[in-house]
């Protein structure tokens, strides 16, 4: 802090005295010409001398951002000539203007990074694709300050060198320009006769060149990456979508919207996993888990406690009808009235535009396209774990197939993770009479939550009867005697790492073990090998959802970053429009604002950054929290346990992250989430009326309670004197 302030001294000495010694007369274009004959008879005496106090004395204008560069280019070329000048002053202009980036940079970028840190981060993500490409192009075009771009880069992370060299090569245009009118000193009368209209106009056209040898690179990039292959002078299609999950649907749908003709492939069910076997079936489940706790608590609502009879069989057939229910939002005889072609069979890719389908029916059908869409979704990941395959195991897709004739739910079912899908479906069979054993290699479940909320979690999961066993690894599965068991030993708290020698091994043994450590992209199977995409656990992608290939795309699970159905959905516009239309526009996929809820119960919902993030990220923030135990419509319903905690930045109302647990937090968070999107901050919310009584009101009591955090203290001591002054 002492060497910035000292810095800081030093620049404004400079620039006072500069002002103070009337050192600006001598950097007009008067005051130049009436000191040509001096400098030509110092030049004449001293050359090597008058070169190098010039170049110095540019270098120290350009870095402090003093008016006169455009002078002292001028003087270049008046001084030394067309070929000397402009060395000089390329060479002093750009070593001046990092000279000030660096200084912006050592001066600016932490304080601003701590107050606008995602902005930034943003920047900064844009700044390492193009960041070259975009200096370049501001300093073709004299209209933009130089000065000015220099102190706003030394913000961004763009790097020194690159700066340095970007500037020397965008510059160099512009300084000719002005050295060479230098040489015509006595010529000019003023300086903007040097930059008329017609140049100006000039080099703004200049400045389009970076976008033309950008779209220039593209097409050679294009042609390189489709050498091999022939493409189709017509198109059956204009758009092809392999898979009908979430992305899928959504994909399709779009497209045929705007008219286009699109085909949808898929080989399962339409719907994809949500519809039948994720959030669709394990909600219906989880609710008929709920309403037979709230049987057996039925004092909390002033009625007796019952112990719920019921088939766990009844339990399945409702969860199929639940489906059956909603799979016709999603039926190929809908998709088709839409307008979308609908497929059943497996694709296959044959070059970047051809599809080779083999219908489930029989046959094949070959159809193009001039876009591709992969949406493939994912699959449960399963742990290469010993003696798994042969103690069988199923997953959040299996069981509510292998599960659908059971009387009875599992007696003793172990599920294998902690995160959102194994805390959900522990809880649910927890409740629903299963003998629970749920285990989590790492200290916490849902590790991505505040530390605070992972322990609300597991606290609620133990009180639905599940066994839960955090920084348990699991070893191994093997039979006894006819029953299955799973061998687990305990690790440090503070390490995932075992130390096999010192560990006690542990046997649990269960009916069924279901396997929830994650999810894997589907990537097999429909010719991304042959292509040559590129696939690190997921699709590789850029901004815009294009692939190796910019007329293939992927959407949802098989992309991430996250695996939920609403993000699916989100990618899947900019999917649609990317690929039929991205020829005239791009857009980039907005990552911004992404909700998520863990369906326990109560509910965990989150949006933005949480307390541990905020730390990891070196924001300097601040936290508001809101309980449950005093809003009115949660004390009536029995459910007055969770809260609302809000991350913003320290003496600010934006909101970076809001974390709701409570019985309906999911449904309570799109208020935050649309705050977030727009840019509306907690006196927005405070402001707005909420309807009485219901769970939304919190979010008001959460925006109140951050505004008597910040109350004006001195204000209120003053109107406090104020009315005691007027009562007399």
């Amino acid at each position: 802090m002492i060497k910035k302030i000292v810095l800081i001294l030093a620049v404004l000495m400079l620039v006072i005295g500069f002002f103070y010694f009337d050192l600006n007369q001598l950097l007009t274009l008067e005051g130049l010409k009436g000191s040509m004959n001096q400098f030509d008879q110092y030049k004449a005496q001293s050359p090597w001398l008058v070169i190098g106090g010039f170049f110095l004395v540019y270098i120290l204008v350009t870095a402090l951002s003093l008016p006169g560069a455009a002078i002292m280019t001028l003087a270049a070329g008046a001084l030394f000539g067309l070929v000397q000048g402009l060395l000089v002053a390329s060479f002093a202009s750009s070593i001046g203007a990092t000279l000030a980036f660096l200084t912006s940079r050592y001066l600016l970028r932490d304080s601003i990074k701590q107050r606008f840190p995602e902005r930034l981060d943003s920047i900064d993500a844009g700044v390492k694709k193009e960041g070259a490409f975009y200096l370049f192009t501001l300093r073709l075009v004299p209209i933009f300050p130089f000065f000015l771009i220099n102190l706003l880069m030394g913000v961004t992370a763009i790097k020194a060198r690159t700066f340095y060299w970007v500037s020397q090569v965008g510059m160099l245009a512009g300084t000719f320009v002005y050295v060479n009118a230098g040489t015509q000193l006595a010529q000019i009368e003023s300086l903007s006769g040097i930059l008329s209209f017609n140049l100006i106009a000039s080099f703004a056209l200049l400045g389009f060149f970076p976008l033309i040898a950008k779209g220039i690179l593209n097409t050679i990039k294009k042609r390189r990456v489709y050498k091999n292959y022939t493409k189709p002078k017509k198109f059956d299609r204009n758009m092809i979508v392999i898979g009908a999950g979430a992305g899928g649907l959504v994909t399709s749908y779009i497209a045929a919207t705007v008219k286009a003709k699109v085909t949808l492939i898929e080989a399962g069910e339409m719907g994809g996993d949500c519809l039948n076997y994720g959030c669709v079936p394990s909600k219906a489940l989880i609710k008929s888990a709920k309403v037979a706790e709230q049987m057996r608590n039925g004092e909390r609502y002033g009625l007796n406690n019952i112990q719920p009879e019921f088939s766990f069989k009844n339990v399945m057939t409702r969860i199929h009808k639940v489906i059956a229910d909603i799979a016709p939002n999603d039926s190929v005889e809908r998709y088709t009235e839409l307008g979308v072609e609908v497929l059943k069979g497996y694709a296959k890719f044959i070059d970047p535009w051809t599809v080779e389908i083999a219908l489930n029916d029989g046959g094949t059908q070959r159809l193009t396209a001039r876009s591709i869409v992969v949406a493939t979704g994912a699959r449960p990941f399963i742990p290469d774990l010993p003696g798994l395959e042969e103690t069988g195991y199923v997953t959040s897709d299996t069981l509510w197939n292998k599960f659908t004739e059971l009387e009875e739910a599992p007696k003793k079912l172990v599920v294998l993770g902690g995160g959102p899908i194994g805390s959900e479906l522990a809880q649910a069979f927890g409740r629903l009479g299963s003998d629970v054993t749920q285990i989590e290699r790492g200290a916490r479940l849902m590790k991505k939550e505040d530390v605070e909320v992972s322990e609300f979690a597991q606290q609620v999961l133990v009180e639905s009867g599940v066994n839960v066993l955090t920084s348990h690894q699991a070893i191994r599965c093997e039979t006894r005697d006819g029953k299955k068991f799973i061998i687990v030993e305990q690790l440090d708290d503070d390490t995932d790492k075992q130390d096999s020698q010192n560990k006690q091994e542990i046997a649990i043994e269960y009916d069924e073990l279901l396997c929830a450590v994650g999810r894997s992209a589907r990537l097999e199977g429909f010719g991304l090998e042959a292509l040559g995409i590129e696939t690190d656990r997921t699709i590789n992608t850029d901004d815009y959802l294009e692939t190796l290939y910019p007329n293939i795309y992927a959407a949802g699970d098989v992309v991430g970053p996250y695996q939920f159905t609403h993000v699916a959905s989100h990618q899947a516009w900019f999917a649609a429009v990317n690929g039929l239309f991205g020829h005239l526009k791009k857009f980039k996929v907005d990552y911004r604002v992404i909700p998520w809820t863990t369906f326990i119960d109560p509910e965990v919902a989150r949006v933005g950054l949480n307390e541990q993030e905020a730390i990891e990220k070196g924001i300097d923030f601040e936290i508001t929290r809101y309980d449950f135990k005093d809003l009115d419509r949660a004390v009536t319903e029995s459910a007055n346990v969770g809260f609302i905690k809000i991350i913003t930045p320290k003496g600010k109302d934006k909101i970076l992250g809001v974390t709701i647990v409570a019985e309906h937090a999911g449904d309570i968070m799109p208020e935050f989430i649309l705050a977030m999107k727009h840019g509306l901050g907690l006196n927005k919310i405070l402001g707005t009326i909420h309807m009485y009584p219901t769970w939304a009101e919190g979010n008001k009591y959460a925006a109140g309670e951050w505004k008597r955090n910040h109350a004006p203290e001195k204000v209120l001591n003053l109107l406090e004197k104020y009315h005691t002054w007027r009562r007399g």
